[in-house]
């Protein structure tokens, strides 16, 4: 699903603020930091991941298979950080990183 400039770049704006809440790390895709990233883009949407892989073209290769895997895009890659985004029009208002809460 292509995504328009100004989407992105309002994403990006709201990711700026986010600390990471995945680590992938050596150990790579396991089966429990998958389950905690599938958790926490149905809540928020918007996350930012770290992966702490040294070789660059592996991490953007563990950038994307994250990304495959969860059904998400990749907003931005900036060092070690990827900010990641997968729509939930479900998602609970008061935990959207997208939505403000009513009220």
């Amino acid at each position: 699903m292509p995504l328009d400039a100004d989407f992105r770049k309002r994403l990006r704006g709201i990711g700026h603020r986010l600390n990471p809440v995945v680590t992938v790390a050596g150990k790579g895709l396991s089966e429990g930091v998958c389950a905690e990233a599938e958790r926490a883009l149905t809540d928020h949407e918007l996350i930012k991941v770290r992966f702490t892989i040294d070789d660059r073209e592996e991490r953007r290769a563990t950038v994307r298979e994250f990304c495959e895997r969860l059904g998400a895009q990749s907003m931005q890659e900036i060092g070690k950080i990827a900010l990641v985004y997968r729509p939930n029009p479900a998602a609970d208002p008061r935990l959207s990183k997208l939505r403000e809460p009513a009220g």
